[in-house]
């Protein structure tokens, strides 16, 4: 799995939860369609007059998430921009979704703009596997990013995170090691280290 295969997942699911954070500080979730999707970005639109199209304005930074039937999560969250040349992207966006023509028809297509991301952090998350399979990448920026725990230079390589360790990711070489791909982040070796050699990332 790689970013834009991501994406592509999102848009295949179409349907897809998102969270903003309306004026008052309080976090709002919905469905939405994601209406295209490329390498690159993720995107959508929304009516000027919806709350929705509000809070985006308000607060552009949002989250999304969406499941495939089978098992896999996808997390996307960053930043929000208005496109530029919204009369065309409403145009493209209706030419890939024909379904929205019967919601908006003609001209009132044009109360609605489009949105993007290009900015942010996807997650990768498949539960159908065994052992779980989870992978994160940068959206827009080449950064590393980090998640979960790592066992540190105080382990006295007792062995009781791999005992305990509910996906047994945790292997031994010359020193204990999480496989972060297939790590739950559940934090059970975390809690109980009899020495506190882990250490959470982020």
């Amino acid at each position: 799995m790689n970013k834009s295969g991501c994406l592509k997942l999102l848009r295949q699911i179409k349907d897809v939860s998102i969270a903003t954070i309306n004026e008052n500080g309080h976090p709002r979730v919905r469905i939405i369609d994601v209406m295209y999707v490329d390498s690159k970005k993720l995107v959508f639109c929304t009516a000027r007059g919806k709350e929705f199209y509000r809070e985006l304005i308000i607060n552009p930074y949002i989250a999304i998430t969406g499941l495939t039937q089978n098992y896999e999560m996808i997390r996307l969250h960053g930043f929000v921009e208005k496109l530029n040349h919204q009369k065309e992207w409403i145009d493209r966006i209706f030419i890939d979704n024909p379904s929205m023509q019967s919601v908006y028809p003609q001209e009132s297509r044009y109360i609605l703009e489009a949105f993007c991301i290009e900015k942010g952090e996807l997650e990768y998350f498949d539960l159908s596997q065994n052992p779980i399979c989870r992978m994160y990448f940068s959206l827009g920026e080449e950064k590393e990013i980090k998640r979960g725990y790592v066992i540190g230079k105080e382990c006295i390589k007792c062995g009781k995170c791999q005992r305990i360790c509910p996906q047994q990711c945790i292997y031994k070489d010359q020193v204990y090691t999480i496989q972060q791909v297939h790590c739950l982040h559940c934090g059970l070796c975390y809690e109980d280290c009899p020495v506190n050699a882990i250490h959470k990332m982020i």
